[in-house]
């Protein structure tokens, strides 16, 4: 078992086959906000206080907490230490990327408390840089592979690339990670439904963890997610953020629908 009892990821679901919901909280200015695709000037603020949104997403039954420190994304470096340690504070256990993108910053996260940090733009341009984060900290890291149109997309999603995420999840599974979160950006944040395209091509490349990320509308987007999952046993869970905090589907009910 790795840190915090997360086990080695091999063609099964890492969790004993349970499809875990990770309640989002995205980080601006110490406040609790949302994006429409990735854009940092279409922000609506939620709530002023993270720590109070994570403890509530925890005493729903959430076992884990997904925060994204967009600041840090934008600026290449984390901004959003406060509030970070709010949630930590808060949440059985914490997955945090945005702006992860030395060493040192991954280790202070993980010392903070944080029990997995996402990398992703580093991921995608320095193949040593990953290679030796996962051969410090094993399966308490992931890769974000964010992509539009079938092409990583990095720099808190300004820049879109040649590369076609299949091909980097690929590279990062070979390089032992054994986590990848993959966000198709045409959808985030829009309430659309996930592209089951999209995430069925990539779980069909890889056999690592795969977390599913953008576009959950509703509690039916979250039955079909588990009905992959069965077919895919490696999709290991769901993001869901907008859907949430626009009441379209709480915690509890997005817990019991995919139980």
């Amino acid at each position: 078992m790795g840190h915090n009892g997360l086990a080695p990821r091999g063609a099964v679901q890492a969790n004993g086959g349970v499809f875990t919901i990770y309640p989002a909280i995205d980080l601006k200015g110490g406040r609790c906000v949302r994006l429409t695709q990735g854009r940092a000037d279409a922000a609506k603020v939620y709530r002023d206080d993270p720590g109070a949104v994570a403890a509530e997403f925890a005493s729903a039954g959430a076992a884990w907490v997904h925060a994204v420190d967009l600041d840090g994304a934008f600026a290449g470096a984390p901004q959003n230490a406060a509030a970070v340690a709010a949630i930590v504070q808060a949440a059985p256990r914490v997955q945090l990327g945005g702006g992860l993108r030395t060493r040192e910053a991954v280790a202070a996260a993980l010392a903070s408390g944080v029990s997995r940090v996402v990398v992703g733009t580093k991921a995608w341009e320095d193949e040593t840089f990953l290679r030796d984060i996962v051969a410090a900290h094993g399966d308490r890291i992931a890769v974000g592979i964010d992509a539009r149109d079938g092409f990583v997309t990095i720099k808190g999603w300004v820049e879109k690339t040649a590369t076609r995420a299949v091909t980097l999840a690929r590279k990062a599974e070979a390089l032992g990670v054994q986590t990848i979160i993959y966000t198709d950006i045409a959808t985030d944040g829009m309430l659309t439904g996930p592209s089951f395209a999209a995430l069925t091509e990539l779980l069909g490349a890889v056999r690592c963890g795969v977390i599913a990320s953008g576009g959950v509308s509703s509690l039916d987007d979250l039955r079909q997610l588990a009905t992959l999952a069965r077919q895919h046993p490696q999709l290991d869970g769901a993001i869901v953020g907008k859907a949430i905090y626009e009441g379209r589907v709480t915690v509890a009910g997005a817990l019991a629908a995919v139980r």
